[in-house]
C-alpha cells in the first residue's frame, strides 16, 4: 500500500526547549514540518514583528521544514462564553494572520463542546463565532480547524454543515476521540472527510467512561489537583500502544485523499524527545508498509 502522501510533523512545543532549539530538534528527529503554539510567549502575534516573523520562517526553511499548522487554542471554554468572544475572535484573527506570514493556512483550536442539540443556547454562540472566523479565513486564505474530541464526529459534522463559511475545517485527533468521547477514529475520518485539513498523530486509552462535558469543564476551570484526577478516565500513550488502530486509520485518511501532515503531539511523559523519535519511526514504518 503506497501511503507516501503523508508528511510527518512535530509539535515543536512538545520538546519544551523554546522555538529556535525546537525547530532544530524537529529536523534532527526526522520531522518534515512543525506545528507551533501561538497564543502566548515568544510566538504570540503581538510579540512578533514582521522582521522577526521572516527570521523565524527562514530558520524553519533552513532546517528543511515547513509549518504544518499554528495552534491557536486559547484555552478555557473556547468560544462557549458569548461575552468573551469579541476579544477571542480578534486574537484568533491575528493568529490567522501569523499563520499566513509563516506560510501555512491552518490554525487549529478547541472551540468548546458542541452540544448534540442544535437548539441548545451554546450551539448558536459557537456558530456565530465560527462564522466570523470562517469568513475571515476565507478572506486571508486560511482555515480555522476545530480539533476533534469534545463531541462525537457526527455532531461535529452537523455543526460544520450548518456554517455559512467554508473557512472552518477539522484538525483530526484520533486519540481525543478514543480517550474522551469513546468514538471510532476510522469511522470519524469518513464522517468528516470533507473537512479534514490537518491531523495529530496521538494515541491513548479510555480507562473509564464519563461525560466529555465534565472533562472539558475540568480542563477549563480545574486546578492542578482536579486535572490530575482526570488520569482515572484516560491515558495518553506512545503511538501504537493505545486504542487507535493506526494501519486502518491511515488507510482511511488515504481513502479520503488526505495528503497533509500527521503531526506528532506528545503532551505527557518525562522524555519528550525520545517519545517523539519513536513516534517518527513508528509513522515512517506505517507509511512505508
Amino acid at each position: 500500500m503506497d501511503m507516501k502522501p503523508f508528511k510527518i510533523g512535530v509539535m515543536v512545543d512538545s520538546f519544551r526547549i523554546g522555538i529556535i532549539e525546537g525547530i532544530r530538534k524537529a529536523a534532527e528527529v526526522g520531522g518534515e514540518g512543525i506545528q507551533i503554539y501561538a497564543t502566548k510567549g515568544e510566538m504570540a502575534p503581538q510579540n512578533l514583528s514582521a522582521k522577526r516573523r521572516k527570521e523565524i520562517l527562514n530558520i524553519i526553511k533552513d532546517n528543511g521544514l515547513a509549518v504544518s499548522a499554528i495552534c491557536g487554542d486559547l484555552g478555557g471554554h473556547g468560544f462557549a462564553i458569548e461575552s468573551d468572544n469579541p476579544e477571542r475572535i480578534e486574537q484568533s484573527k491575528r493568529i490567522m494572520d501569523l499563520a499566513r506570514d509563516l506560510e501555512t493556512n491552518v490554525v487549529t483550536t478547541h472551540i468548546g463542546v458542541i452540544p448534540s442539540d442544535p437548539d441548545h443556547d451554546r450551539y448558536k454562540i459557537l456558530q456565530d463565532a465560527c462564522n466570523k472566523l470562517g469568513e475571515y479565513g476565507d478572506e486571508v486564505g486560511a482555515y480555522f480547524a476545530i480539533e476533534t474530541g469534545p463531541e462525537r464526529a457526527t455532531v461535529l459534522k452537523g455543526f460544520l454543515d450548518s456554517l455559512s463559511s467554508g473557512g472552518v475545517r477539522v484538525n483530526m485527533d484520533p486519540a481525543n476521540l478514543v480517550m474522551v468521547t469513546d468514538d471510532e477514529p476510522v469511522q470519524a475520518v469518513y464522517t468528516l472527510k470533507d473537512y479534514i485539513v490537518h491531523t495529530h498523530a496521538k494515541d491513548g486509552i479510555m480507562l473509564k467512561k464519563t461525560d466529555p462535558e465534565k472533562i472539558h469543564h475540568t480542563f477549563a476551570e480545574g486546578g492542578i489537583e482536579e486535572i490530575i484526577q482526570l488520569g482515572e478516565y484516560f491515558i495518553e500513550t506512545p503511538l501504537g500502544e493505545g486504542n487507535v488502530d493506526f494501519p486502518k486509520y491511515l488507510k482511511a485518511l488515504e481513502d479520503i485523499g488526505f495528503k497533509g501532515f500527521l503531526t506528532i503531539e506528545r503532551e505527557v511523559g518525562e522524555e519528550p524527545e525520545k517519545d517523539i523519535r519513536l513516534a517518527v519511526d513508528f509513522l515512517r514504518k506505517m507509511i512505508n508498509k
